[in-house]
């Protein structure tokens, strides 16, 4: 048997064309003129059995370089860090795994109170008062706040910092064109917003005001500060955020942010090439029946036993769409379970000290660089990133880091013209003292 999904013998084939009256399969396409019709045979090679497919395939896997057999220090939005054995176990449950949108909470309980803890997660770490129950990505649910903020205030720009990561901009920028709202960009001075620029720029015409916290650079930006400001005109203030960095950094939500959102990446979900992956969105209570997305109510049944719903289900989402303040109504719920797995699995402690060693490494990184004479740029507090400026061509650096097994950082200068060579090296808690120590020689080797 060749195939493995379609066991269909020439009988079956004879027999199902015959129950509908034609004789061969070419019969079936008669509505398509002879002139149009491709004849002759695909440029595609010849199908194999399933064993030599197999080994092909896994030829081909074989020249990926993994981060298992990497070592990486690739960072920028999508991080390489420890999860959990126990999170594949769970999310490849077959009631998990297939499990659709929860509509009927009678038989989705266990669905519904996995989103319902993944939410109050969210809300304990951004120490916002409601989260939703996900929603595609970071770059998604930051572009959804942007027009929440818009659509709250009636008001038609948005201050965008030029330290929010780029295609987080991008995807806001998208949304913003739709909807008739402007973006302005608010640049940056030292590695994080420009404070002074931001004062100029805003006016009682603003609906919000965006800042990544840490910021795209790996900087700790000056929230309370910022907050100040985008208040004072009683605009929205949004932070995108990284939440195992929320494990040893002070909370936005309690830094007065209106709203919260980020990528639930760095918790159980693997790099993937990018994607899929999970977004959150949290926000205070006065926000709530704006919220994109759905969310799950806890509650109690006729016997008083406890039980989830999806709640504020009257939404603009499923009814009156020309009304809608988002048409998301969808949500990342196997991603989620996995963020909210890896969460439970290394408890609050867990968090906080992975978070804590995050920033020992990345500190432990850049002293080391320094030692070698390299220049750490925008250099304060930051997570687990940081920025050097390269002595050579990003390219070239990166080639020959490749070539001794070494993922590098990220290209500064394809985002940010004015960091030609500069590169954004991130250090999670899966860096070893013997890796960091080898990047740094590597590097370093080549400084003079």
């Amino acid at each position: 048997m060749k195939h493995r999904y379609l066991p269909m013998t020439e009988q079956d084939q004879k027999e199902m064309l015959s129950a509908i009256g034609v004789s061969k399969v070419d019969e079936l396409f008669s509505d398509i003129p002879e002139s149009v019709r491709f004849q002759g045979e695909y440029n595609i090679k010849q199908a194999k059995s399933e064993p030599a497919l197999l080994k092909e395939l896994t030829k081909l896997a074989g020249r990926n370089a993994d981060l298992k057999s990497y070592s990486s220090f690739l960072g920028a939005g999508v991080y390489d860090h420890y999860a959990p054995i126990i999170v594949d176990h769970v999310i490849a449950r077959s009631e998990f795994y297939t499990a659709y949108t929860p509509y009927q909470p009678e038989i989705s309980q266990g669905e519904l109170q996995a989103i319902f803890e993944f939410q109050t997660m969210i809300t304990e770490l951004t120490g916002m008062d409601v989260a939703n129950s996900s929603m595609y990505d970071g770059g998604t649910a930051l572009a959804e706040a942007a027009m929440l903020s818009a659509g709250q205030t009636r008001r038609k720009k948005i201050l965008l910092s030029t330290t929010v990561h780029p295609e987080a901009r991008d995807v806001v920028k998208t949304y913003a064109k739709g909807q008739h709202v402007e973006v302005i960009e608010v640049p940056y001075k030292d590695g994080v917003t420009d404070v002074a620029a931001l004062k100029e720029l805003i006016t009682d015409e603003v609906a919000g005001v965006i800042v990544q916290y840490p910021n795209f650079f790996g900087r700790i930006e000056p929230l309370k500060e910022i907050e100040e400001i985008v208040h004072s005109v009683k605009s929205m203030f949004i932070v995108s955020s990284n939440p195992l960095a929320l494990g040893a950094l002070t909370p936005p939500g309690q830094l007065g942010a209106d709203i919260v959102t980020g990528d639930a990446q760095p918790f159980g979900i693997p790099s993937s090439f990018g994607g899929p992956h999970c977004g959150y969105f949290a926000v205070t209570n006065k926000l709530v029946r704006k919220v994109p997305g759905r969310l799950v109510g806890q509650t109690v049944d006729e016997n008083g036993k406890r039980g989830f719903v999806l709640t504020l289900q009257a939404r603009e989402q499923h009814i009156r769409r020309d009304k809608a303040t988002s048409n998301i109504c969808s949500n990342q719920a196997l991603n989620a379970l996995a963020a909210s797995v890896a969460m439970t699995a290394l408890g609050k402690k867990g968090v906080k000290e992975m978070a804590v060693q995050n920033i020992q490494k990345a500190h432990y990184a850049k002293q080391v660089l320094k030692q070698k004479g390299f220049e750490v740029v925008f250099d304060g507090p930051s997570f687990n990133e940081f920025v050097v400026k390269l002595p050579a061509s990003y390219q070239e650096t990166n080639d020959r880091l490749f070539e001794q097994g070494i993922i590098g950082g990220y290209d500064l200068g394809s985002s940010y013209p004015e960091l030609q060579n500069h590169m954004l090296v991130a250090v999670t808690e899966l860096r070893t003292k013997e890796e960091i120590d080898a990047f740094a020689n590597e590097l370093g080797d080549h400084h003079e």
